[in-house]
């Protein structure tokens, strides 16, 4: 680890300090199955007519059902971080490093226990096969080297782009249930500090690459955005199914051609783009 890390990572354990743990911090007594869990807006099939013309309460169910899907896939992401990070302790000889360490773990279980809890209060579930991990991210996440390109862009990646749905909730949390929104801002409050330290170890990786060397990483980089964007935003057939939507299939063959959401997720990922651009890597995702 560079020394030039040293004063960051201190920074970010002083501010992870005062620890908040969401099973205890969240209000439970606020979960409501009669309120939406997404804004309407952020829903995969928004603004198509036949979606559009289905009962309110259909719509609400697969708010919720699309928000249990987009916490699934972050139980595969937080446990794949704190997998990496506890093997990762072994391995640190510096102190400065090993607490922060330490701090992510902490926080990432504490986000995963909170969406074990939210599903076990509101009793939606997924089905066990229902989400299907991403090849590429799930294998640079257990085997890339943590210090190598690949795995900070991965990193990088994968807590930029549900980040940005967790942001876009607060921003808009007048439309979903209060629950709802304290998770997300809970969440995002702790995603900063991770991604600011994701955001340095790869700028610091890619500073002296040269441009045949970004240029090599261009498609992979491509190919993790697209499996991230799908992994978070564009749910199973199953989603749609227990949401009351059949045959889910259909439907979700309708969420992956809805110009409207293509447009939502396109502005949500904007910003992740303009930073691998300005490093030179040719970023344009087929969502």
């Amino acid at each position: 680890m560079p020394n030039a890390d040293l004063p960051l990572l201190k920074q970010l354990s002083f501010n992870s300090e005062p620890y908040h743990d969401p099973l205890t911090r969240l209000n439970w007594d606020e979960l409501n199955l009669n309120d939406y869990w997404l804004p309407p807006a952020a829903l995969s099939l928004a603004g198509l007519p036949e979606f559009e013309q289905q009962d309110e309460q259909v719509k609400r169910r697969l708010s919720q059902y699309e928000f249990v899907n987009f916490i699934q896939a972050g139980l595969w992401l937080e446990g794949l971080f704190v997998e990496r990070l506890s093997k990762a302790l072994k391995h640190t000889e510096s102190l400065v490093e090993y607490a922060y360490r330490l701090h992510e773990i902490r926080e990432e279980a504490g986000h995963s226990l909170m969406f074990l809890k939210l599903m076990e209060k509101s009793g939606l579930h997924l089905p066990a096969n229902s989400f299907q991990r991403p090849w590429l991210a799930d294998f640079l996440g257990r085997h890339a080297p943590m210090h190598s390109r690949l795995f900070c862009l991965a990193v990088v990646i994968g807590e930029e782009v549900p980040d940005r749905l967790n942001r876009y909730v607060r921003a808009n949390g007048d439309a979903v249930n209060p629950l709802i929104k304290q998770m997300c801002r809970l969440h995002i409050i702790d995603e900063a500090r991770h991604i600011a330290r994701a955001r340095g170890e790869l700028e610091r990786g890619l500073k002296h690459s040269a441009p045949l060397a970004r240029k090599l990483l261009s498609p992979w980089v491509r190919t993790l955005i697209a499996q991230f964007v799908r992994a978070f935003y564009l749910p199973r057939a199953e989603v749609y199914e227990l949401a009351g939507l059949t045959p889910g299939h259909q439907w979700r063959a309708l969420a992956h051609k809805n110009p409207t959401h293509i447009e939502f997720i396109t502005q949500s990922i904007h910003p992740t783009l303009n930073l691998l651009t300005r490093h030179g890597l040719l970023v344009m995702p087929r969502i």
